[in-house]
């Protein structure tokens, strides 16, 4: 069994955590760390390889600079090796640029499987997997928290408003899951010392044969055109001395709001 799982790196928790109102971008700097939705894909992706006794896990992770910071964890938690896409003509790419260059990657590793979060901790748009599971042509099950292979399906279990779904499907498929799906375990000393040592495959547009034009700030069909500051502290409102009448404008201050 071959599994893929796709890995975003994020700002860490001392990055400024803001977006630069000038180009609408997320301010990335300092080492960015492994996304804690993808901490469960990983370790899915781990348990479904160990039962099945053969097989790899590969990472695949679309960052700028070549980062490696966040796949390593991945690696470090017992994954088999990483793909990181990182090319310049890159920025500034939507959530369909992203799913190109992450469907022409989990096309090149071969894998039978694509594990991911549900959405990222940092771009909250949740559509990603999604969109991968389209330009390659493969079912997708989203906010599985249960996966059993068996043969060529894979059968899913998910939470649904009416109770527990249980979806078959066959391979090879995207499946996204949820928080709580697994434990992610920490990565051993041992672990730690082995990622070093495993194999980082860095790619470009090229070497992926990905149209340059799909992608980036050129290609991306949304953008980010204003960003406001959140008001930090609220107004105190109005305050009402109720002098037998107050009913009355209460009354009329929901109309005007439109509530009643």
């Amino acid at each position: 069994m071959e599994v893929a799982v796709c890995v975003k790196q994020i700002p860490g928790p001392d990055s400024p955590q803001e977006i630069d109102p000038s180009t609408g971008r997320l301010v990335r700097e300092g080492q960015p760390v492994i996304d804690e939705a993808d901490t469960y894909g990983v370790e899915t992706a781990l348990q479904l390889v160990e039962r099945a006794g053969a097989g790899s896990v590969t990472v695949l992770s679309m960052a700028p600079g070549g980062e490696t910071s966040g796949v390593r964890a991945a690696l470090a938690m017992g994954a088999d090796r990483a793909m990181v896409v990182s090319d310049e003509r890159l920025a500034g790419s939507d959530a369909l640029g992203t799913a190109r260059v992450l469907a022409a990657a989990c096309r090149r590793c071969g894998a039978e499987l694509l594990v991911a979060g549900t959405e990222s901790g940092d771009g909250y748009s949740g559509v990603v997997p999604a969109q991968v599971a389209e330009l390659l042509g493969w079912p997708a099950v989203t906010f599985v928290r249960r996966i059993e292979l068996d043969g060529g399906e894979l059968r899913a279990e998910r939470q649904g408003e009416l109770g527990t779904e249980v979806i078959a499907c066959p391979l090879p498929a995207v499946v996204t899951v949820t928080a709580g799906a697994v434990e992610p375990r920490y990565p051993s000393f041992a672990g730690i010392r082995s990622a070093r040592q495993k194999p980082v495959e860095e790619l470009d547009l090229s070497a992926l044969g990905v149209d340059p034009a799909g992608v980036g700030e050129a290609g991306a069909r949304q953008r980010v055109v204003a960003v406001r500051a959140v008001e930090e502290e609220r107004g105190s409102g109005e305050v009402l001395e109720d002098d037998g009448r107050a009913d009355e404008r209460v009354l009329r201050a929901l109309s005007e709001w439109k509530v009643i």
